[in-house]
C-alpha cells in the first residue's frame, strides 16, 4: 500500500494536534490538571507490544433481534481477499481478539451495517476497523472511499501505520493523511482510495477545497470518539461531516450518502459518548463492554500513620529496608511532589523512574519501556500518567498521597485503579497507604466504607506477611 507522503510531517497542528507538553511553569495538583485523553491514548498505542488479553464480557445489541447473532473464531471465516489475510498474518494476529469476533461479521456484512463499539486500547479494534475499511475498497477506482477521523495528528499519523501494515499485500491501494501540514493545491484531485485525518482539515478538504467528494465515501469511522468530544472544538466537526449534522445546522456544503457505513468506536461510553454517537450514527449495532466487578480481594491494603511529608519519605525507606520487592509504583498528587521524591529515593540508591506530565510522550513511552525492563524498580508518578499501565512484575502499590477529587473528598475510583496495578494477572498484590494527618485518615476511613474493605495499621509483624506475598 502506497503512502501520499506527508510535506511537513514534523508539523504539530495546534487546532487538530494533542498539546503534550504542559508548561513547565506552572505547578497543578492532580485535580487541576486536566487528562489530555489524547496524549494517554498516544501513549497506550506506543507501549502496546501485543494485544490485551481482557476479561471483559461483550454485550451485542442488535439493531435487527431478530437476526442470528454472528461471531468468528478465525479469520478464514470472514472471506476476506487473500492479500488482505496475508496482511493479518502478517501484523501478527492469529486469531481475533474478542471485539473482533463480534464486530468484524458485522462490519463486514452485506449490506453494509453501522456500528457504535465501546473498546479498550489493545483490545485490535483499530485493525478491525481498517480491515473493514480495505475491504471495501474498489482498488481500481483512483477516488477516496473510506474516510477515517482522528482526534489529533499523532493518533492520525498511528492508524496510518496500521493502514500501511494492513495493506502491504495490496499495493494498488493507496493512502492520503488529511492532517495540518500537508499542503495540497486547490483544486486538486486525490487519487488515494483511503483518507485519514483530523476533523478541521477533513472538514476543509471536502467542503471548502473539494478535494473530496462526500458521496462517493462508502465508510465513515469516527475513532476515539471520547477523546474527540473532550478535545475543543472536534464535536462539532465531527457532526458536521457526518450527514445529519450538517443538515440540522442548515448549512450549505456536502453530505455523505444515505448508504454510507458508519462506525464509531470509543473506550468509554459516558453520557456525553452516547449523545454524541447517537448524533452521528444512525440505526446502529451496538457492542458494549460489561462492567467488571469493582474487586480487591487479591490485594492486602495497608495503612502507616505519619506527621508529615519527612516522615512518610523515612517509614517508605523503612518499609523498603525490611522487605524485598520486586518493582513497585508510587503515587502523588501533585507533579512537584513526584519529583521531589523521586529525587530523594535515588538519593538512597534507588533505581527510580520518574513518569510526569510535563513530560512528551515518547519520552513516557520510554520511561514506560525501561521499567517495564526491569532496569528501574520504582516508577513514580501521579494519576494521569499512569492509566493503563500493566506491568505484570509490580508487587507494590504505594499511595504516598490518598487520592481525593477537586473538592478533597475521596476518590473512590482513582483508588480502585491506583492499587489495581497490582493484585493482576491472578497474582496477590499489596497496597501502602501514607497517612499524615487526620483529614487523610478521614479520607482512608471513607475509603473502606466505601469498599466494604477493612484496611489494617502496618506493623512490623505484617512485614513477614508482606514479604510472603512479594515472593
Amino acid at each position: 500500500l502506497s503512502t501520499l507522503h506527508l510535506k511537513d510531517e514534523k508539523t504539530k497542528p495546534d487546532a487538530n494536534g494533542a498539546v503534550v507538553k504542559a508548561d513547565d511553569n506552572v505547578e497543578k495538583t492532580e485535580d487541576e490538571e486536566k487528562e489530555d485523553r489524547a496524549a494517554q491514548s498516544l501513549l497506550n498505542k506506543l507501549i502496546r507490544s501485543n494485544l490485551v488479553d481482557t476479561t471483559n464480557q461483550v454485550e451485542v445489541l442488535q439493531r435487527d433481534p431478530t437476526s442470528p447473532l454472528y461471531s468468528v473464531k478465525s479469520f478464514e471465516e470472514l472471506r476476506l481477499k487473500p492479500q488482505l489475510l496475508q496482511g493479518v498474518y502478517a501484523m501478527g494476529f492469529n486469531r481475533p481478539s474478542k471485539i473482533q469476533e463480534n464486530a468484524l461479521p458485522m462490519m463486514l456484512a452485506e449490506p453494509p451495517q453501522n456500528l457504535i463499539a465501546q473498546s479498550q486500547s489493545g483490545t485490535g479494534k483499530t485493525a478491525a476497523f481498517v480491515l473493514a475499511m480495505l475491504s471495501r475498497v474498489e482498488p481500481g477506482n483512483k477516488y477516496p472511499q473510506c474516510l477515517c477521523l482522528s482526534p489529533t495528528y499523532e493518533l492520525a499519523l498511528q492508524t496510518g501505520k496500521v493502514i500501511e501494515q494492513m495493506g502491504n499485500f495490496y499495493p494498488e491501494l493507496r493512502l492520503a493523511y488529511a492532517v495540518r501540514g500537508n499542503k495540497l493545491e486547490r483544486g486538486q484531485k486525490i487519487s488515494e482510495q483511503i483518507v485519514i485525518g483530523t476533523p478541521g482539515t477533513v472538514l476543509d478538504w471536502c467542503s471548502k477545497l473539494k478535494f473530496i467528494d462526500p458521496k462517493k465515501i462508502k465508510v465513515f469511522v469516527l475513532d476515539e470518539a471520547d477523546v474527540m468530544i473532550a478535545t475543543q472544538g472536534h464535536q462539532d466537526q465531527s457532526i458536521r461531516i457526518q450527514r445529519q449534522g450538517l443538515g440540522l445546522q442548515g448549512q450549505q456544503g456536502w453530505r455523505l450518502d444515505q448508504d454510507c457505513q458508519m462506525l464509531l468506536f470509543s473506550a468509554t461510553f459516558e453520557d456525553s459518548v452516547w449523545k454524541f454517537a447517537q448524533k452521528v450514527v444512525p440505526d446502529p449495532n451496538i457492542i458494549k463492554l460489561k462492567r467488571e466487578e469493582e474487586t480487591l480481594d487479591t490485594i492486602k491494603q495497608y495503612y502507616v500513620l505519619c506527621n508529615n511529608r519527612d516522615e512518610k519519605f523515612r517509614a517508605l525507606c523503612n518499609i523498603y529496608g525490611a522487605i524485598t520487592i520486586a518493582q513497585a509504583m508510587i503515587f502523588c498528587h501533585t507533579r512537584k511532589t513526584a519529583a521531589w521524591l523521586a529525587a530523594e529515593l535515588s538519593r538512597e540508591g534507588h533505581q527510580v523512574a520518574l513518569l510526569s506530565g510535563e513530560m512528551m510522550v515518547e519520552q513516557r513511552a520510554a520511561v514506560i519501556e525501561r521499567f517495564r525492563e526491569g532496569k528501574e524498580k520504582v516508577l513514580v508518578t501521579t494519576n494521569v500518567c499512569a492509566r493503563g499501565i500493566d506491568v505484570e512484575q509490580v508487587s507494590v502499590v504505594i499511595n504516598f498521597d490518598l487520592p481525593v477529587d477537586k473538592d478533597g473528598n475521596p476518590d473512590n475510583e482513582t483508588y480502585l485503579h491506583r492499587i489495581g496495578r497490582t493484585g493482576r494477572f491472578g497474582k496477590r498484590g499489596l497496597a501502602i497507604n501514607m497517612v499524615d494527618s487526620k483529614h487523610s485518615m478521614n479520607i482512608l476511613n471513607r475509603i473502606q466504607e466505601h469498599f466494604n474493605k477493612k484496611i489494617n495499621k502496618l506493623d512490623t509483624d505484617d512485614l513477614d506477611e508482606i514479604e510472603k506475598i512479594n515472593n
